[in-house]
């Protein structure tokens, strides 16, 4: 029993009114979302609530980061639109099941320390992306529909009643944690606006006007689709490319949220956690999803450490939906509004703006152009992804242009090149142009005492080095290589001197 409780990370000292209470206002903000990110990829609303119970409660249990939550993500939703109106939401059930077996190999094989890879700059564009996506996404409330079946902006009463309860509850989640942290301020702000529109009977907008939330236990079935090749070259783009999104957003939240904890998660078991909450997802009629930053934040602002938190709000989830339903869609949209804008509020990373003047030009480039990635396409995979490969680029070109070489002839005649910076793909066109092979003397000295060569490319500059050197007769000595550049050399017993203890014992990344 004492290994199930460490396996599952329960041992920890654990608040359980602040658990409970943080899994109840989870539960209450998932629900719109859920059933929006639904709606977006057309399914039904209770394909997202089922999700959201599935992800939520698979993860809090098995996830490497307590306190986190995932449910049903407009990430996702995106990505599987197409196949679930083309194809329909059996196809997009055996999808999400194929995504989580691709996200648990990925855990498997250890690629979640691939994260490690995405630049500060590309987190900050990830999260003001996502703090405008939540905030945009608000101000759909602000619209009603007109005569002619238009969406339009709301006027006159209805709208003066909708942004007065939503500044109310907003004013409530700001003010109420500097008076007292005893209960959540989140919760106490929807259950206050709540209050005021049932004892008023104030007429706005609530849940039950976006969707019904009625229904039972999901139900469980293998999805009806036929088990052929033809089947899996259908589904599979989607599935990598949804197991691909749902790994990048989750373990960017799960790095986000280890800053803000001061803890430390474990991004391969997030991995496997999440394919698992996929698998069952997909075979409980569920749309799959990934972690969700928004209801991270107000989970953790909430002051939810445990995996308690996440669980209360999975299980509030199906009791809502199976037993409360009526109730859960009275609650006023504005309150939740108002808590989703605090949310968008808090996760902007305002510290960004305040470094534009101090950050490198290369950075804020990459930081603006995630967010406008982020925001325009809604498509997080692509966003980290370009943000990433233009970081690499701006790397590999500032040290490319690191290479340089000092140059001396000692008394007796010999040349000497001691070289510093790294000797890569990008910096060997300037490394080549260091040397003058016709008008150096006959004994010729490189010294790499104060260099890496970094990778194939680099073997091959000094191969053609050496060969250059042979046709004009010259002798030529390699100082201070690693072993493994010496047996990568063509030339190596002829030209290099060993110097067994100085040279390096670095590896040179190439392709075999």
């Amino acid at each position: 029993m004492k290994k199930i409780f460490n396996l599952f990370d329960f041992s920890q000292k654990v608040d359980y009114k602040i658990e409970i209470l943080a899994g109840l206002t989870v539960a209450l903000a998932l629900i719109p979302e859920a059933v929006a990110f639904a709606m977006i990829a057309g399914l039904s609303p209770l394909t997202g609530i089922y999700a959201a119970f599935v992800m939520c409660l698979v993860t809090s249990i098995l996830g490497g980061r307590p306190g986190m939550i995932s449910g049903a993500t407009g990430a996702v939703a995106v990505v599987i639109v197409a196949l679930a109106v083309s194809h329909g939401p059996e196809y997009v059930f055996a999808t999400v099941i194929l995504a989580g077996l691709i996200q648990i190999l990925a855990g498997v094989l250890r690629l979640g320390k691939l994260i490690r890879l995405v630049p500060h700059s590309v987190i900050f564009g990830f999260v003001n992306g996502l703090a405008i996506i939540i905030f945009m996404s608000q101000l759909d409330q602000f619209k009603t529909v007109n005569e002619a079946g238009e969406l339009v902006w709301m006027t006159g009463q209805n709208l003066y009643i909708l942004l007065g309860l939503v500044l109310l509850t907003m004013l409530i989640i700001w003010g109420l944690p500097k008076l007292t942290k005893v209960f959540p301020s989140s919760l106490a702000a929807i259950l206050v606006v709540f209050g005021i529109v049932a004892f008023l009977g104030i007429d706005t907008k609530t849940v039950g006007d976006i969707a019904s939330i009625q229904g039972g236990f999901p139900p469980f079935h293998i999805p009806m689709v036929p088990f052929t090749w033809e089947t899996i070259a259908l589904i599979f783009p989607y599935a990598a490319i949804m197991a691909g999104v749902g790994l990048i957003e989750s373990l960017l939240t799960l790095n986000i949220l280890d800053e803000i904890t001061e803890t430390r998660g474990r991004g391969n078991k997030e991995c496997v956690a999440q394919g698992s909450g996929n698998i069952l997802s997909g075979l409980f009629s569920g749309m799959g999803g990934c972690a969700m930053l928004g209801q991270s934040l107000i989970n953790v602002s909430s002051g939810a450490r445990a995996r308690l938190s996440g669980i209360v709000a999975a299980v509030m989830l199906l009791i809502f939906v199976m037993f409360a339903a009526d109730i859960i869609e009275l609650l006023p949209m504005a309150a939740l509004t108002g808590l989703m804008i605090m949310v968008a509020v808090g996760t902007f990373e305002w510290a960004s703006l305040r470094t534009f003047r101090r950050m490198p030009k290369s950075d804020v480039l990459v930081m603006v152009l995630v967010t406008f990635v982020t925001v325009i396409l809604h498509n997080l995979a692509l966003a980290v992804l370009v943000g990433v490969i233009i970081s690499a680029l701006v790397f590999a070109w500032d040290n490319a242009k690191r290479i340089r070489a000092r140059k001396h002839i000692d008394d007796k005649g010999v040349k000497h090149y001691e070289i510093y910076g790294p000797l890569f793909f990008g910096s060997v066109a300037a490394f080549n142009e260091k040397f003058d092979v016709l008008g150096d003397p006959d004994e010729v000295v490189i010294d790499f005492s104060e260099s890496r060569v970094v990778d194939m490319s680099g073997i091959e500059a000094l191969n053609k080095l050496t060969e250059r050197y042979m046709k004009q007769g010259k002798k030529l000595h390699l100082r201070h290589l690693s072993r493994d550049c010496r047996q990568l050399l063509q030339n190596a017993d002829e030209i290099i001197e060993v110097n067994i203890l100085e040279d390096p014992t670095y590896k040179v990344v190439v392709d075999r």
